[in-house]
């Protein structure tokens, strides 16, 4: 039995309704992996830093005082780095 053309058209609203509801979802899902990818590349980088300034701190306390220089943040972020290199290499 064939539909009208008033239930064709219902049928292909419906369908066209569905298809559009997908497609916003797998956006929707797409932007929430890339948000959360990025928010990981985030912590991992301030753990990075983290690990970078304990490390600076520790080999400062460990120095004679005549060799104690101090802890910037340009030789954290290069100790960061150096860290991040290695770790991705």
């Amino acid at each position: 039995m064939a539909l009208t053309e008033e239930q064709q058209q219902d049928v292909d609203k419906q369908n066209a309704i569905e298809n559009n509801r997908a497609s916003n979802a797998a956006d929707q899902e797409a932007t929430r992996a890339s948000n959360m990818a990025a928010q990981e590349a985030k912590r991992a980088k301030l753990e990075t830093l983290r690990m970078a300034k304990d490390v600076l701190v520790e080999n400062r306390r460990t120095q004679a005082a005549s060799e104690a220089t101090d802890i910037t943040a340009s030789a954290i972020t290069t100790l960061a780095t150096e860290l991040n290199t290695f770790v991705n290499s």
